[in-house]
């Protein structure tokens, strides 16, 4: 009887597997996203949205997509939200070994590499878009794009993610050198925002991040203070 009851359980196992399943509920999670970066004279500017998706459907919507690898060091995320996090942990793992080495802070483009390294030694496995920026006392505020594929390349302002699809012909109409702190938040904020209103797998809050031979400075602007344009 109990191995007719066993035989029972398994068919009706095996006959839920063959059920197609909604996206929601075997869809990886994914970071969709809108990510940014900008240099500036005195550091960088990065920022990101905070929606998280699993198929079409919203996993979490105030996710901080600016993780800290070191005191002058932040990456954005974009991809996969397990990969993503994987790779930063190991490199924060390196660069604490690599600060100890040295006795000092370690530089933007070393942190930059070592992204490269694992996002290309891996890139048939991984799905991560890595923005790797910061301060240090050599070169100033540095801003590196990782793509998928592991490619990485120093840019005065980086975008990414599926939203910045929607992005590339307002950042090369409305950046400018030399532009202020101020200038360059508010050309975060106003790009996000943009590519927010479009983008079905970004939304949520901008959180964004400034950092500086002082420190980082960290804020929020929430979904009822996102900047509006045409639709005011």
């Amino acid at each position: 009887q109990l191995r007719l009851k066993l035989s029972h359980r398994k068919l009706r196992l095996s006959s839920m597997a063959s059920i197609p399943q909604p996206d929601w509920v075997t869809g990886e999670h994914l970071t969709g996203t809108t990510i940014m970066a900008v240099e500036f004279a005195d550091g960088v500017v990065i920022g990101a949205d905070s929606r998280t998706t699993t198929g079409s459907y919203v996993a979490n919507r105030v996710t901080d997509k600016l993780t800290k690898i070191t005191d002058y060091i932040y990456c954005c995320r974009s991809g996969s939200a397990a990969d993503t996090q994987a790779v930063a942990d190991m490199v924060r793992y390196h660069l604490e070994l690599h600060s100890v080495e040295i006795g000092d802070e370690p530089l933007v483009q070393t942190a930059a590499s070592i992204f490269k390294e694992f996002c290309y030694n891996n890139r048939e496995q991984l799905s991560a878009g890595i923005i790797c920026a910061g301060w240090d006392k050599r070169k100033g505020g540095q801003v590196f794009s990782i793509p998928l594929g592991g490619m990485v390349m120093r840019q005065p302002f980086s975008i990414g993610g599926s939203g910045s699809t929607f992005l590339y012909g307002h950042c090369d109409a409305t950046y400018k050198e030399d532009m202020t702190k101020e200038e360059c938040l508010k050309f975060v904020r106003d790009a996000l925002a943009l590519a927010m209103s479009r983008d079905g797998s970004s939304g949520g809050v901008i959180r964004t991040a400034v950092i500086t031979e002082t420190g980082v400075e960290r804020e929020t602007v929430l979904g009822n203070e996102l900047p509006t344009f045409w639709e005011k």
